[in-house]
Order: structure tokens, then sequence, then C-alpha cells
């Protein structure tokens, strides 16, 4: 069996990147692929098994490229600021091309699922680590009943919830995040 290779591979989410930039999600097939690599779509199969797989590969990579932008981006000192501008952040990117992707991966079943468990995961890992930045959080809050990574994984599942949302109370959200690991609401983060 022969080895694959990586840079083949890369070509070729390259392309579907390109034709889902330029002509859109739908065009994006193993031809349609194969035709802008200049390969045979055969070759194709031999790195992807289907469409699907292949917008998967697209969106796990665009979240990881996503998730590394935005740690490098926050800049706010307090997590609650911190928070509110990766929900920004992340808005803004979803309403570009990602939100496009993630709609796109219907038939993906339990591979899309995991994957995306695992971005999701990295995530709560972003929460867990600015957490720790910030030096005015009550540190005897967590303890076995309440975690960071309890805390970290309701954090990411309501803010997921409301990027889904038309209009997201946000304000609201982070006002019960403040009055649960500040001292005191009035400091205002």
């Amino acid at each position: 069996m022969r080895k694959k290779d990586d840079t083949l591979r890369e070509t070729l989410l390259d392309a579907a990147r390109s034709i889902s930039d330029t002509e859109g999600i739908g065009a994006v097939n193993i031809r349609s692929i194969a035709k802008k690599a200049g390969i045979a779509a055969g070759t194709v199969y031999n790195y992807f098994s289907s469409k699907d797989d292949i917008l998967l590969a697209l969106t796990e990579e665009y979240w990881k490229q996503t998730l590394y932008e935005m740690n490098n981006t926050i800049s706010a000192v307090s997590f609650c600021a911190q928070l509110q501008e990766i929900f920004i952040f992340l808005r803004n990117r979803i309403s570009q091309s990602a939100g496009k992707l993630m709609n796109s991966l219907g038939s993906t079943g339990t591979a899309g699922q995991m994957r995306m468990l695992s971005m999701q995961s990295e995530l709560e890992l972003i929460f867990i680590s600015r957490m720790e930045q910030d030096p005015g959080l009550r540190t005897e809050i967590w303890d076995k009943t309440f975690t960071k990574e309890q805390f970290a994984h309701f954090l990411m599942i309501n803010i997921m919830l409301l990027l889904k949302e038309e209009t997201p109370d946000f304000d609201f959200f982070l006002t019960i995040v403040k009055r649960l690991i500040y001292e005191s609401e009035l400091e205002n983060r």
C-alpha cells in the first residue's frame, strides 16, 4: 500500500477551499477538486471518502485556525471582558464562511460530532487558561462539585447556544458569569 502524501492532501484541501470561496460550497465535489488540483478523481478518494469528508476536514481546519487566531487576538485583562471579546470574535467568524461550512455538514454523523467535540474541548481549555490568569476571580468557588472544567463546559455550551440565536442576550449571560466568579458585581468587569 502506498504512503499518502501530506502535501497532496493539503493541495486537495486548498482546492476545495478555493472552490468554496469562489463558487460556493455547493460547487465543491470530488470532480471539481480533482480538476482544480490537476489530478484524477480517483486519487482524491485516496485521501477523502466523500465530499462530506472534505467539508468536515475544511471545517475542522477552519476552527483550529479560528481558535488559534482568537486566542492571540483577545487582549482584555479580566476574564469576563475576554469572554465578551471571544463571543464577538466567534460571532463574526460564524457569520462568515464558518457558518456556511458548518451548515453543510448535514450527513457527517458521528465523525463530524467527534471532531466538533474536539474543537469545543479546545475552547474549554482556552476558557480555563484565561480564568487562571485573572487575579480578580474568586478562588474559593472551586471545589469537587464546582470545578473550573465544569464551569468552562457550561460556558462553552451556553456560548454555542447564544451564537446560534439571531439576537442573543449576551449581556445577561455575562452578568450571570460575573455574579458567579467575582467578589462584587459592582466591579463591573
